[in-house]
Formats: structure tokens, sequence, C-alpha cells
């Protein structure tokens, strides 16, 4: 059976709305970027997070694009 893999913040959803429903208050990521601590619960559930879900990495990419198009295009 192939691997499945889930964007982060669907699973969270679904698990924050659970424990909604129970009467809890939960909260993820109060210190920083929500991203890992997400990433973290889906780990606890077995479920492999997508890199395309998290913000953090499509930033990065776009950081790396650009560092790429400024040496190729800078002129000395």
């Amino acid at each position: 059976m192939a691997e499945e893999t889930y964007n982060p913040w669907t699973v969270v959803n679904v698990v924050f709305h659970h424990l909604v429903e129970q009467g809890l208050h939960p909260t993820l990521g109060e210190s920083g970027h929500p991203g890992e601590p997400a990433a973290a619960l889906l780990r606890a559930f077995g479920i492999q997070p997508r890199a395309e879900g998290d913000l953090r990495a499509a930033q990065n990419v776009q950081e790396h694009l650009a560092q790429l198009r400024a040496s190729m295009f800078e002129r000395p």
C-alpha cells in the first residue's frame, strides 16, 4: 500500500473541532509558528505531513529562487 500524506492543517482542524466539541480549548504554537507543532501532532498519529502544507517551505523556495535570480542577473 502506498504511503499517504496529508496537509497538516486539514488534520489539525479536524482534531481541534473535535476537542472544542468536547468542551476543551486547544492551542497550538503559542510560542511561534504553529507548523512544527502541527506536524508533530500528525506524526503522533502516524501521519507524515506534506511539505507543501507548510508555508515556511514555500517561503524558503521563493527566497532561494530570488537568490538565484540575483546571482544570475546581477551586474558587476
